[in-house]
């Protein structure tokens, strides 16, 4: 091991890239599904000592933007590359020209967020030292550079570092202390540990094993406070309302198709209705019905006979919760992605619209221009989606009030908005048929679990292809629809438990963490300067 440290810390130039993108595709196995957490104690101490072997700078901008600022982005492009390589299988639905800008456009993404990376990387070189405190500085610097990624320009969340401790029940309830992005400082402290332990520099063993003893001592703390809230959290079903959960597993390519419409409807028709067996008794006990993100394929104006086939499939004193795209308020706007609550009479009592739409997904910069060689959003729409104006509680006769969140929203770590201290539960309509038999299937549905953790609420997820469940709001997967699979689920979400400390704190204990490894990182800082004055 001392090798291999000193071996980083000599790297230069296409070698110390190649090695730190190495270590940040490593780095990538510890995110869902793999959650190979000693991942992370490989990559994160190649990282440090390659950091420890950065060449000075004379002025700010070039210690900035120098060499850690490289190391930092292809850090990053590497642990990119192999956590949403997935993204490329929506390229498949349509094929053509969209097939072959798949590498390219993945690169480009990975690319995008590494210079996140990289800008936090370099800031956290700014002040580092020789000691324990330059763990400090890099756990402070990447995880501003996570929250920056997750919030600025719309965000792009998925697979932040934090996700890593989350890999079972136990683990996941630390998220209920500080979220995800404070497991994210935690994950990059610990697991960049083991650059205490090597190289040795005569120092004595035991203080050089203690703070990897220390790390691991907190995954172990981790796991003791999961397992006591696991067993001392009580949760409350709900015997008041019944939902039937409908997972139809349409396929994309042919989910827009005019000649699709008929068969789609008459699927979800069938599976609503259909007895799954002799105790089943259909509809009878059934509150409400609940279909996935834009579940209905078309405005509802413009398909008068499917839509009052549909109104006329559902029970008197029984409603239908389905996506479906709603028409543009304004002639020339765009539509929205909206959830509607649909009545036995076709009326639509109450709908929400998609607030946080998904980059390239369903928005995208210069569309027009774009458009002219045959590149648009994935999804179906002449020019893109709009976002609703507001986030705020569904209400609806026979259930208490929810959050509705579509697809996307869901991996929104404290940004589910301010409606979400009033819900009951939170329902979240999806369709992951882009990705189906990728990573981004599992990937997605654990992030919207921890948002349960976070927030101590129930959680209903619908998917069309996917993974549908009932989460408690623990965490745990009371029944679920597995992904791929054509079928119904019943049941009814969880009441809610006491606000945990992140539902009413959001992101203070984060930042204080922050705060604090940075003024730890300064301390440090000065300290190592003035010796190497000395010197």
């Amino acid at each position: 091991m001392n090798a291999l440290a000193d071996t980083c810390i000599l790297s230069h130039g296409w070698r110390r890239a190649l090695l730190v993108l190495l270590a940040g595709a490593i780095a990538g196995l510890s995110a869902a599904p793999l959650f190979i957490l000693p991942a992370l104690f490989v990559a994160f101490p190649v990282l440090v000592w390659t950091l420890d072997g950065v060449e000075a700078r004379p002025t700010l901008l070039r210690r900035l933007f120098g060499p850690a600022f490289r190391i930092g982005f292809f850090f990053g492009l590497g642990y990119f590359l192999v956590t949403i390589h997935w993204v490329g299988t929506a390229f498949f639905v349509d094929g053509g020209i969209m097939l072959a800008a798949m590498p390219f456009a993945v690169l480009l993404l990975a690319t995008v967020l590494a210079l996140f990376w990289a800008l936090g990387i370099a800031l956290a070189r700014l002040v580092w030292s020789a000691g324990t405190a330059r763990l400090f500085a890099l756990a402070a610097g990447l995880s501003l550079a996570e929250i920056a990624r997750g919030t600025l320009f719309t965000g792009f969340p998925f697979n932040l570092l934090g996700y890593a401790l989350t890999a079972n029940l136990e683990m996941m309830q630390a998220a209920s202390l500080v979220g995800v992005y404070g497991l994210t400082f935690v994950a990059i402290l610990i697991a960049a540990t083991p650059a205490l332990v090597w190289p040795s520099l005569d120092r004595p063993l035991a203080a050089r094993l203690a703070p990897l003893f220390l790390a691991i001592a907190v995954i172990a703390a981790q796991l003791a406070y999961g397992h006591v809230r696991l067993r001392d959290t009580l949760t409350e079903p709900r015997e008041d309302i019944a939902l039937r959960l409908v997972q139809p597993v349409v396929p994309q390519d042919l989910k827009w198709q005019a000649f699709a419409r008929e068969e789609i409807v008459q699927r979800l028709i069938d599976l609503t209705t259909a007895q799954t067996g002799p105790d089943d008794a259909g509809l009878a006990d059934i509150t409400h019905i609940v279909w996935p993100e834009m579940a209905i394929p078309f405005f509802i104006s413009t398909e008068p006979e499917l839509f009052a086939r549909i109104a006329r499939m559902i029970p008197e004193d029984v409603l239908l919760l389905t996506g479906a795209p709603r028409e543009p308020y304004t002639e020339g706007a765009a539509p929205y992605n909206s959830i509607f609550a649909i009545n036995t009479q076709g009326e639509i009592l109450s709908s929400y619209d998609k607030t946080h739409l998904v980059p390239i997904g369903e928005v995208i910069p210069f569309q027009e221009q774009l458009s002219a060689i045959g590149l648009g959003q994935f999804v179906p729409g002449a020019d893109g989606w709009a976002a609703g104006a507001e986030r705020r509680l569904f209400e609806i006769p026979g259930l208490p009030g929810f959050l509705p969140l579509i697809c996307y929203e869901a991996v929104y770590s404290g940004g589910l908005g301010d409606a979400v201290a009033d819900a009951e539960f939170i329902l979240v309509l999806t369709n992951d048929a882009w990705f189906d038999g990728s990573f981004g299937v599992p990937q997605s549905f654990h992030h919207a679990r921890l948002r349960a953790v976070e927030e101590g609420l129930a959680m209903v997820r619908v998917a069309n292809s996917g993974i549908s469940a009932l989460i408690d709001p623990l965490g745990r997967v009371e029944a679920q629809l597995p992904a791929g699979l054509v079928g119904t689920l019943d049941g009814a979400p969880d009441r809610p438990i006491a606000p945990p400390p992140f539902a009413q704190w959001r992101h203070w204990p984060f930042a204080l963490m922050v705060a604090l490894g940075a003024l730890i990182a300064l301390a440090g800082h000065w300290r190592w300067r003035r010796h190497a004055r000395a010197a």
